[in-house]
């Protein structure tokens, strides 16, 4: 019995090491310098703090609009820019790297995109159920609605322009202005925060988990390019696959929909 019993140990023991070889390069944070100056960083939460307020206001009265109107097209793009230019006026930011073969560093490009699929696996399984809440069958419905009676390139276009800006912003100035104490935890919550405008319970309820994952890939990379990568390939899928499973939930939002 001893034999076997060792033999199982073994084969997890190398399990593990091959797991750890695997994850390591995933969980390893770079080393990196960007410190600034008390007065840059002052001024950076000042810039931050302004955007935020700016964006989630104009976050929640885009989603108020009717979907297709030009008028949503252009508060989208709004919102967008607002990230974007806050997010740059703010103070320097890093596309950040990550640990390759041989201990080379390189820009992350193939885990961000894996990342990607991963998490819209999970949501895609999350909307299996959500589906049978009605709340939260509701509160989709209710976002998706945009993709199902707007113009597909011009949805396309504003969700990944708004994926990469949400980046820019919550990952770039936000992450780097919440300072070197809990910044994943931070970010996230002034994520939470401002997704809350919106009043829709199930995008209030995804920017948690995308928020600390995200939030994590800027930790561990130091820049914003892995988060960015992960978040359009996630959005993208999202905004193909997501809305045949709520078919019924959209023609029940089209025949409502004033004409």
């Amino acid at each position: 019995m001893a034999e076997p019993r060792s033999a199982a140990l073994t084969g997890l023991a190398a399990v593990r090491a091959r797991v750890r070889r695997v994850a390591g390069p995933l969980l390893r944070s770079v080393p990196r310098d960007h410190w600034e100056s008390d007065e840059a960083f002052r001024r950076r939460r000042r810039v931050t703090g302004a955007t935020a307020v700016t964006g989630a206001s104009l976050l929640g009265v885009s989603l108020s609009t009717p979907p297709g109107s030009p008028r949503f097209y252009w508060l989208t793009l709004g919102v967008a820019g607002t990230w974007v230019v806050g997010g740059l006026a703010s103070g320097p930011l890093h596309l950040g790297r990550m640990f390759g073969p041989g201990e080379q560093l390189r820009r992350p490009v193939l885990t961000p995109v894996v990342s990607g699929v991963g998490a819209f696996g999970a949501f895609y399984a999350a909307a299996l159920v959500a589906r049978r809440i009605p709340v939260l069958e509701r509160a989709i419905g209710s976002v998706l609605r945009y993709a199902d009676q707007g113009t597909t390139p011009l949805v396309l276009t504003t969700t990944l322009a708004n994926g990469v800006a949400e980046e820019v912003f919550f990952r770039g100035s936000v992450y780097a202005a919440a300072g070197a104490t809990r910044p994943v935890l931070a970010s996230t919550a002034v994520y939470g925060l401002a997704t809350t405008a919106t009043r829709n319970p199930a995008l209030v309820l995804a920017s948690v988990p995308m928020g600390l994952l995200f939030a994590q890939q800027r930790r561990v990379t130091g820049g914003i390019q892995a988060p960015m990568l992960t978040h359009l390939v996630w959005s993208a899928l999202m905004l193909r696959y997501l809305p045949p499973l709520f078919a019924r939930r959209l023609a029940e939002e089209r025949s409502s929909s004033p004409r």
